[in-house]
């Protein structure tokens, strides 16, 4: 940290969700990547040139992250590079798993680092998820960045009268569903949580026991939501009914807080406040419990602002308040961007201290 750079080696797509989130504009970045060297000849015929292994250093200008095929690219000018790679040259490395790299800054943020070591610390397998009930089923893995939905079925049963008939048709839905779930599992062999409206839920987990042994060994629990789908997995979410599956799980920790803020906001409490200018105030006061921040907050914003973020967070927890940064790739950082990114919980009530 006192020459201003770490060498990381990214192990999973998590680690690049990570990365997206320390490496900024202004950095510099080095690891091996894959040029295209011309041949240096005068008065050749201009020929396509080869595309060799070299080690280049690039001063970031934007950095992309593409979660659908977990790739991160960063683009920028080359700053350091062997004598055959002209220097302020465009160029793009792509962070690729299990490859070293080396990030520069002329300062480290705290937070950087505490994500950074996180992340290292962090070994726990994703979770899967499968929603079903009687209209149709939808499965997602958890990620540290959110959830990603894998798969989603609707359908529709004969009804309760035609009872021979159902039977037969909720039988070979469970074998659709064995079979979607199935190929999300064998991925990763994670573990799994069922949940649901109804009794269907506790039908598919009998099902799964008679008919899939190795499956619903990984099955730790079943429990009950108000809806099914997608949305009765976001709900499972937001209320903590997977909280003994996903104990560990970041997501359900900036969840958990982001219904905590609306929950106070909600009943009109006065130990809650948002917004950049109001939160600042709480700062200075010393009544920050825990400030809460959208990573585009950080990300997205120029140079300045985020320097000015940077000193807030500083004040906050030499006061001893907590930083929590919120992933905007699931529902709770969608909300919290709604309050403008930014949100404090307090320790005292902010409106009662000013009028003291």
């Amino acid at each position: 940290m006192k020459k201003g750079f770490v060498k990381v080696i990214p192990e999973t797509f998590d680690d690049l969700w990570h990365l997206y989130n320390v490496i900024y504009r202004g950095d510099e970045v080095y690891a091996y990547t894959k040029r295209e060297i011309k041949p240096d000849e005068k008065y050749a015929r201009p020929r396509r040139g080869q595309r060799v292994p070299v080690f280049l250093g690039v001063k970031v200008e934007k950095i992309v992250w593409d979660k659908l095929l977990g790739r991160l690219r960063v683009h920028g000018t080359i700053c350091k590079a062997p004598e055959t790679v002209p220097i302020g040259a465009h160029h793009t490395l792509n962070i690729a798993l299990n490859k070293p790299l080396t990030i520069v800054k002329r300062k480290w943020a705290r937070h950087h680092v505490e994500r950074l070591k996180r992340a290292r610390k962090t070994s726990e397998k994703p979770i899967t998820i499968i929603a079903i009930d009687d209209e149709g089923y939808a499965i997602a893995t958890t990620k540290q960045y959110g959830v990603e939905v894998k798969v989603e079925e609707r359908i529709r049963l004969p009804g309760k009268l035609e009872a021979e008939k159902r039977s037969a048709a909720i039988k070979e839905y469970f074998r659709k569903a064995l079979s979607s779930l199935r190929q999300v599992w064998t991925a990763t062999r994670s573990p799994i949580a069922i949940i649901g409206v109804g009794f269907v839920k506790n039908d598919f987990a009998k099902f799964l026991e008679s008919e899939a042994a190795d499956v619903a060994k990984s099955v730790l629990d079943v429990k009950g939501v108000n809806n099914g789908g997608v949305a009765g997995i976001y709900e499972a979410l937001r209320s903590g009914v997977l909280l003994k599956v996903m104990k560990y799980l970041r997501v359900v920790e900036e969840t958990e807080t982001m219904e905590e803020i609306l929950k106070r906001l909600g009943k009109g409490e006065s130990n809650i406040t948002y917004g950049l200018e109001e939160v600042k105030k709480a700062a200075q006061l010393g009544a920050i419990e825990k400030l809460v921040l959208a990573d585009t907050m950080l990300r997205e914003t120029s140079a300045e602002n985020r320097l000015l973020l940077e000193d807030l967070m500083k004040i906050v927890e030499q006061k001893g308040g907590k930083i929590m940064i919120i992933s905007t790739e699931h529902e709770a950082g969608a909300k919290l961007l709604a309050l403008g990114g930014i949100a404090a919980l307090l320790r005292f009530s902010l409106y009662q201290n000013l009028y003291q």
